[in-house]
Order: C-alpha cells, then structure tokens, then sequence
C-alpha cells in the first residue's frame, strides 16, 4: 500500500510528532540516499505545539522511493548491528 499522495509525485511515507523526530526520520531516509520533504503547520512549530495534529510534521518521498523509504523505517537496529567506528 502506497502512502497518501500530497503533491504531484511524493508519497507522505511517515508522520513524525514535531520537529525533532522528524529530522531523526529524515535523516535516516537520506542516510540511504532518499531524498526527503517535510510539511508542518507554521504554529505548531513557532509555538511548539503537538496537540491535535499542530505539531504533527508529514515526511514525504518521491512516489518511486516510497517502497524502499518504507522497508527502510520498518528496520530496527541492535546496537551491534550498526557501523560504529570503535577505536579502543
């Protein structure tokens, strides 16, 4: 199942409660090579607001990503299984 359409062939793939979650999210979608939009209301974020949908913040991707982008925040990591760079 595709995510909903928001504008002309991007797919909102995520909805993260305010900013901060939604940069982790972005990131780690770009991390992948996925390139990323964000659309929020201007108030949730000016006051900082995340009752009823304010701070909600929708993650879109190319429609043609949006497969991979879903696959990609369905993983969960185990700290071992991420590339640390361990210099001990």
């Amino acid at each position: 199942m595709m995510g909903e359409a928001e504008q002309e062939g991007w797919e909102v793939v995520a909805r993260a409660s305010g900013m901060t979650q939604a940069e982790i999210i972005t990131g780690r979608l770009e991390s992948e090579g996925i390139r990323t939009q964000r659309r929020y209301e201007a108030a949730g974020t000016i006051y900082a607001i995340t009752v009823d949908g304010l701070g909600e913040v929708r993650i879109l991707v190319p429609a043609e990503d949006w497969p991979r982008a879903h696959e990609i925040l369905q993983r969960a990591y185990d700290d071992g299984e991420l590339p640390w760079d361990r210099e001990n």
